[in-house]
């Protein structure tokens, strides 16, 4: 049963709409959990403290964000392969170039795939500085507050960060949309309603990420 799911198209697009929930479920979660850094150091720093002990005495320190560190790696993972599956799958499918020109899709549309592959390199790069603090020169384990400081100090932590999460806000806006018509929740009621939902999602999450980099550039958070 499970092998006929992600052999077929359907299933892989079954697979790309839930994993896409999931993280998108976990962006809205990290975007709140961002914006606690209008509050001072010690919320902030606070916050990322109950992250590794969420869970306690039930579960051992950082189980818990280990168990949704793995959730999100198998996540990212599949959505990943099915999309990349799906893509040679549709090359195969069409060897020759349309005789006729297809309708112009939309920005987010035509973006997708790129958008993906920029996702991917900026969360290995955003690991790298964040966590476990490998490409970030003077990072302190136990003090993110600083580190968030010093990382969007430098125009290439601006550069990149901005130019991934605007990559995002594509990706979720077209993403929402696809989720919802393979899930079969779309039908000519709710399609407004849901391209509604898909672009304040989108809007909502980019600003909301973009806001604490912008915030250290302009001093209002240092």
């Amino acid at each position: 049963m499970t092998r006929t799911l992600w052999d077929s198209t359907v299933g892989k697009k079954t697979i790309m709409a839930v994993t896409g929930l999931v993280m998108l479920g976990y962006l809205v979660a990290h975007m709140v959990g961002n914006l606690k850094i209008f509050f001072g150091p010690g919320e902030f720093d606070g916050y990322a403290h109950w992250l590794r002990t969420m869970g306690e005495p039930v579960l051992h320190y950082e189980w818990a964000l280990w168990i949704v560190r793995v959730g999100l790696v198998a996540a990212v993972v599949l959505h990943g392969v099915s999309a990349y599956q799906l893509s040679r799958r549709d090359i195969k499918a069409r060897p020759a170039k349309y005789v006729h020109k297809r309708p112009r899709a939309s920005y987010a549309t035509r973006t997708m795939r790129w958008g993906g592959i920029i996702l991917a390199l900026f969360i290995v790069w955003h690991i790298l500085d964040l966590t476990t603090g490998t490409v970030h020169t003077g990072f302190e384990a136990g003090h993110p507050y600083q580190n968030v400081i010093d990382t969007f100090s430098t125009w290439y932590g601006n550069v990149i960060y901005i130019v991934a999460v605007l990559a995002m806000g594509l990706h979720v806006q077209h993403g929402f949309w696809s989720a919802a018509q393979t899930l079969g929740v779309g039908n000519a009621t709710r399609d407004r309603v849901l391209k509604t939902l898909a672009n304040l999602l989108a809007a909502v999450l980019t600003v909301g990420f973009i806001s604490v980099p912008v915030a250290v550039m302009t001093g209002v958070v240092s």
